[in-house]
């Protein structure tokens, strides 16, 4: 048994605080028993005292001026029995001191009767030798004789030290020890059955806890073992979830959702790097080709035109590497903390300053649109935007930016030839052109619409492609609106 395992910890727990009442109530059990047998055992029976003795008092002496009077003085002998007194006879002069004399004290005697009680002096330990068993006659009531009282304990018997084989024991001596040795016998039974009990009770109820404590950890165990059998190279297995509404279904369910999106993430991943090893490999393998041809055929080669097209097929790569890095940087950053950005400012920024061969319109709210997060980011994702409706519009483009109460509406529209309602979602992904874009001349690296989303997500947003107004395309971003969060920061 493991004793780290949480089984043995939760049964060890649940075993101690159940013990420790179980055993409060044994013992209490068994000081009941005992106290309730030294009260059967007790006998009742009453001891005489006589007591002798002499006592000086001055008769009829007067104080003289100056004399100081003596205390009384007495001197006594006492002896006691249960049943009966002997004293033998005592002359006058061995009751009296230089203090008491013939002439000035007075010779008394005395007798008192006081109930007593024998008690047995019972053990709890259950081992206890039955002869081994004293008991003790205690003053049932609180008498005493004079300025002398009584002692509380009179006499103490032990029947063990009598000697068994003595033939002229009394008759109750040999009564009582028998009774005594009977009642410790039926108490060491008394108190081992408790003792017994109480251990079997806490046994069953640890077997009980270790059983229960097993069955509702068996799907734990057997999450865990499909877990460690699970590998980033069969991530389509599943967990078992077992029956019913409890944490272990709802845990496993939240591993099963987790082990979902880890698969979507390794394949999306997979598919990134295939899609990104062929988009570097052809502007690689084109400047190569270029590079050799002009080399084997020095002479005849148009080296400024070579230089040009091998800088045009550096910048792609240099525009495409840039790209891929965005995306692994955005894979892992938040905007928590971040500023708040005006949108309304970065929309004219941005559209101010760029050079675009198509009319361009601009339809801005006259108040800020404050988002949080990084002027940088959205200034990309709205560059992105700019740059698909470039490649695909006929004579012109529209942004439009409007507010709700909750969100900010980023809208870039142009009018080209649009986006078919199938490819509305995939024209998203990593490296997807559709059949119009994948010319060298017009087609991009395929990562823009894909890098804008993810800026908008990371903006705790979301960008669509929607249904035009009148034709052509239609890009919408909404943004959550950063309502009480101050001044929009400066562009």
């Amino acid at each position: 048994m493991n004793r780290r395992s949480l089984r043995t910890r939760i049964t060890l727990i649940a075993t101690a605080v159940v013990a420790v009442p179980v055993v409060a109530v044994a013992a209490l059990a068994a000081v009941s028993l005992k106290d309730q047998a030294m009260a059967l055992e007790a006998a009742p029976s009453r001891v005489t005292v006589m007591c002798v003795g002499a006592f000086s008092e001055p008769n009829g002496a007067t104080k003289e001026p100056g004399q100081v009077r003596r205390e009384p003085v007495h001197h006594r002998q006492c002896v006691d029995d249960v049943s009966r007194v002997e004293m033998g006879p005592l002359k006058v002069r061995d009751l009296t001191t230089g203090a008491i004399t013939e002439s000035n004290g007075t010779i008394y005697l005395s007798a008192t009767y006081s109930d007593v009680v024998s008690i047995p002096q019972l053990s709890l330990w259950p081992f206890t030798d039955p002869y081994a068993i004293s008991h003790v006659k205690v003053l049932a009531s609180d008498g005493a004789l004079g300025p002398m009282p009584l002692p509380d304990t009179i006499e103490r018997v032990d029947p063990k030290a009598l000697d068994d084989v003595r033939t002229d024991m009394p008759p109750e001596t040999r009564e009582l020890r028998e009774r005594l040795a009977q009642t410790q016998r039926s108490l060491n039974a008394r108190v081992l059955q408790l003792v017994g009990g109480a251990l079997l009770l806490i046994a069953l109820f640890a077997v009980v806890v270790w059983v229960a404590t097993g069955r509702v950890l068996r799907p734990v165990v057997a999450i865990r073992r499909e877990m460690a059998d699970i590998t980033e190279h069969d991530l389509s297995r599943r967990v078992p979830v077992p029956r019913g509404r409890h944490e272990i279904a709802e845990l496993a369910t939240a591993v099963n959702a987790t082990l979902d999106r880890l698969e979507v993430a390794v394949e999306d991943n997979r598919r990134f790097v295939a899609d990104a090893s062929h988009e570097l490999r052809s502007p690689i393998a084109a400047l190569r080709a270029e590079l050799e041809i002009a080399t084997a055929h020095p002479g005849l080669t148009d080296w400024p035109a070579v230089v040009d097209a091998a800088l045009a097929d550096t910048h792609r790569l240099q525009h495409l590497a840039t790209d891929l890095l965005l995306l692994a940087r955005l894979d892992h950053t938040t905007t928590e903390g971040d500023a708040v950005v005006d949108v309304t400012a970065l929309v004219r920024d941005h559209t101010a300053d760029r050079r675009t061969g198509h009319a361009l319109t601009v339809d801005l709210p006259d108040r800020p649109a404050p988002v949080r997060g990084r002027r940088a980011l959205l200034d990309r994702l709205l560059g992105n935007l700019l740059d698909n409706a470039e490649l695909h519009a006929a004579t012109g483009i529209t942004v439009r930016l409007t507010t709700t109460a909750h969100h900010v509406i980023l809208e870039v529209l142009d009018d080209g030839p649009g986006i078919p309602p199938e490819d509305r979602d995939r024209v998203f992904d990593r490296f997807t052109r559709l059949d119009r874009a994948r010319t060298r001349d017009t087609g991009g690296t395929g990562l823009g619409l894909a890098i804008a989303r993810r800026i908008a997500t990371t903006h705790a947003g979301t960008l669509d492609a929607a249904d035009p107004d009148t034709g052509g395309a239609r890009l919408v971003a909404t943004l959550p609106l950063a309502t009480g969060a101050g001044h929009p920061a400066s562009p």
